[in-house]
């Protein structure tokens, strides 16, 4: 089984190409922060995604943008043209899905504001809320 599903933020603009038959292949870099990590590391990895996916990402990621990537890991080698031969290993993509849109910053200011006009923290009156016995619940 070869499954890989990140969640990371995109290093760089997709970069957008066509292969000889027509089919649109973008390349990506993610940085996936390590959970348990003191100093704030990542983990860098690339994604290649092809056709329809590929012509989305291109036209609506840009470098900072978090992302979801579900796809499968694949090694390759190719030859410099010095002669030397380089090994990639790169998540082939089935699925990308765009976990931020439009500005971030802006983003957020209209989710602070969203939150703020709809209600305060003087409409909430806690004595309308009361524990309920464990013996009172249904299930």
């Amino acid at each position: 089984m070869n499954v890989v599903v990140l969640i990371g933020r995109l290093v760089r603009d997709p970069e957008l190409r066509f292969t000889a038959s027509g089919k649109a292949v973008a390349t990506f870099s993610i940085a996936v922060n390590r959970p348990f990590s003191k100093t704030r590391e990542a983990d860098f990895f690339n994604v290649v995604v092809w056709e329809r996916t590929a012509e989305n990402c291109a036209n609506y990621l840009s470098k900072g943008r978090l992302v979801g990537v579900e796809g499968r890991l694949q090694s390759r080698s190719y030859e410099t043209k010095a002669g030397e031969r380089r090994y990639v290993t790169e998540v082939v993509a089935n699925m990308v899905e765009f976990l931020e849109w439009g500005d971030r910053n802006e983003g957020q200011d209209k989710k602070t504001e969203e939150k703020t006009d709809d209600f305060t923290a003087s409409d909430i009156d806690l004595d309308d809320f009361k524990a309920v016995d464990d013996d009172d619940v249904p299930f």
